[in-house]
């Protein structure tokens, strides 16, 4: 058993990456693949500010313009907010509720694939003959009449992404309901695991009308199908609906799991158990509930009618009020704690007042009339980027601080962290609060240049300096990042107030997490242990053997298949690119025959014996393994 912890060369590291089913891998993975996006979207919008720093600016064209504004929201939310929140989600869930692994670790590789291989082909568009320019809605009227193939990358690539994302979302529902350890009730989970199991059943009943919404666009785009052609019979508001039924619950898939963030450091640093835990549960599974229900305050402008546009204020007013309890629970949370000022509560405390900024320009919006004059103005823009960078931003930057040590085992630095935090907190404020007067000054969103003499350039030009120290706050996350590689091992529990079962094991963690699965005694079970004087959690069964799944490449093969499939889809094979329909051929070929070989092929993974255990250990740790 000695292999499991032998250094391996680059090829077959890298190999081992593209077939491993192992959670924490897969985390990992996420982490570097939602950063490279990140990456790319912040530079987007860093050409768009740069455009928008003075009046009658040429720095990009009118064109690159909008391909850059599309491209900016479509990478953010899907390819680079939601699986860095579905990195934590893959790391921290099974540690946090005793389990070994996901229930499908298979699945878990699948969606991964999926994932990354539709974001890559996304962003191909790039260089095969213009990006999307409809925006990241890409509304019917625009998105059908746009030329060129911009439109169809966008519909194949969340297609191919999306279907990664809805099994990750099922993948832990399963996961959290049925592998929970001895004595985790529901009422004793982390606020963590509850925020990832709403968010992820959100997942399941919103990511089908989008799965709908851009099939019908596909057969619009590529077949005539008219769904959302007016002059043809269509509805373009029909768009809208899927769309948002799909997009706002999609706001709180991203939002939840960042609260759940907050809710485990805010405790930790502030020495406190979470105030109001049962009330905390209860909003947040009502923010699911009623997230279902807003979808149309985006579009109060379209004409739905004065009972439709009542009920959604009514609706959008109501969903502040679970939101406004969490903000105080986090707030009794520390009041009276022993509060220990680190960079992920730095982030915590910058967290608060931005992410209400937000709330509060949300519930203005609920009015539907003073929303008319607001909307498609730069008060919107405003108002979302200070619930994402405000609320989600905020969460991953303090969460990748306090979640290093699990990922990696190394400490990020804490000088440089705070440096970062200062830096990049000042600049989104500088970017995005200055925004608002010029939506109320009139400044309409989407657009690449504007006359001077209204007013706006000042602000404007603010704007972009605040953006542009933004970028320098990331580029030293990534910085500090890259110098914890030469850091001293962080070991077990580094901050030295973790509570909860993630902490409680040995670093590095072992393949199988728990050599034996863990008792759990109440909320907080390692801080529970730490109270009494233990130096491990009570486990609740001897140590004996253990189970676990193999790898396989099959995951990411179906997903190559579907990928190629893609390029074959884009073509008209009528046209000028009869070769389009063998590509295809090829493609779903691929994919099919690695799903048949799966289902024909008995893999009931392997079993490590009590010794085996005990050797790995022992090699990780040291004689007498991690007693």
């Amino acid at each position: 058993m000695s292999s499991y912890t032998q250094k391996k060369g680059f090829g077959a590291t890298v190999w081992d990456y593209i077939t491993t089913v192992d959670h924490k891998k897969l985390a990992v993975m996420y982490l570097l693949a939602g950063t490279l996006f990140f990456a790319i979207a912040g530079f987007e919008a860093l050409l768009m500010r740069i455009q928008l720093m003075k009046p009658n600016n040429d720095f990009v064209s009118a064109g690159f313009f909008n391909e850059l504004l599309t491209m900016h929201g479509t990478t953010m939310l899907f390819l680079a907010a939601t699986p860095l929140l579905f990195a934590f989600m893959n790391m921290l869930v099974p540690l946090q509720i005793g389990a070994r692994d996901v229930a499908f670790p298979f699945l878990n590789s699948l969606g991964f694939w999926l994932f990354f291989l539709g974001a890559v082909f996304l962003h191909l568009s790039f260089f095969m003959g213009g990006a999307p320019d409809a925006g990241w809605t890409s509304y019917a009227s625009l998105s059908l009449y746009s030329p060129g193939h911009g439109i169809d990358f966008y519909v194949l690539g969340l297609q191919i992404s999306g279907a990664g994302t809805l099994i990750s979302g099922l993948n832990f529902i399963v996961t959290i309901i049925t592998m929970r350890a001895p004595g985790m009730t529901f009422m004793r989970m982390p606020l963590f695991t509850w925020t990832s199991l709403v968010s992820s059943a959100l997942i399941l009943f919103a990511f089908p009308p989008l799965t709908i919404g851009l099939l019908m666009m596909l057969f619009d785009r590529m077949f005539g199908g008219n769904f959302f052609d007016h002059t043809m019979g269509g509805n373009t508001v029909i768009w809208e609906h899927l769309f948002w039924i799909f997009g706002h619950p999609e706001v709180y898939i991203l939002v939840l799991p960042a609260f759940g963030l907050f809710s485990e450091i805010i405790p930790a640093f502030s020495r406190k158990r979470l105030f109001g835990y049962s009330s905390m549960v209860f909003a947040t599974i009502l923010i699911g509930f009623l997230g279902f229900m807003v979808w149309a305050h985006h579009m109060f402008t379209t004409g739905l009618g004065p009972t439709a546009n009542a009920i959604f204020a009514v609706a959008t007013m109501a969903i502040a009020v679970p939101t406004g309890m969490k903000v105080f629970n986090w707030i009794l949370t520390i009041w009276g704690g022993s509060i220990k000022v680190t960079t992920p509560m730095l982030y915590a405390l910058g967290f608060i007042p931005s992410f209400v900024a937000g709330g509060v320009t949300g519930v203005m919006q609920a009015s539907a009339p003073l929303d008319y004059q607001l909307h498609d103005s730069y008060f919107i823009v405003a108002h979302f980027h200070y619930v994402i960078v405000g609320g989600i931003v905020t969460a991953l930057f303090g969460s990748a601080h306090f979640y290093w040590p699990i990922f990696f085992n190394r400490m990020l630095n804490e000088t440089l962290g705070k440096i970062t935090f200062w830096i990049f907190f000042i600049g989104f404020h500088l970017t995005f609060f200055v925004q608002h007067f010029l939506g109320l000054m009139g400044m309409p969103r989407r657009v690449f240049t504007y006359m001077e003499g209204q007013g706006w350039d000042q602000f404007n030009y603010i704007s972009t300096i605040g953006a542009l120290m933004m970028g320098v706050g990331v580029i030293l996350m990534v910085i500090n990042c890259l110098m914890s590689i030469k850091g001293k091992p962080a070991g077990r529990d580094p901050w030295g107030d973790g509570r909860t079962l993630e902490w409680s094991i040995p670093q590095p963690i072992p393949f199988y997490n728990f050599r034996q699965t863990p008792l759990v005694r109440g909320l907080d079970p390692w801080w529970i242990e730490k109270q009494e004087g233990n130096k491990e959690v009570t486990f609740a069964e001897p140590l004996g053997d253990i189970h676990m799944p193999n790898n396989s490449a099959i995951p990411f093969v179906i997903s190559l298949g579907m990928f190629i499939a893609a390029f074959g889809a884009l073509y008209n094979p009528d046209a000028d690119k009869p070769w389009s329909i063998y590509i295809l051929i090829i493609g779903l070929a691929i994919t099919f025959g690695a799903m048949i070989f799966r289902s024909v092929k008995d893999d009931h993974g392997f079993h490590l014996h009590k010794e085996d255990i005990i050797e790995i250990e022992e090699q990780l740790y040291g004689k007498g393994g991690n007693k």
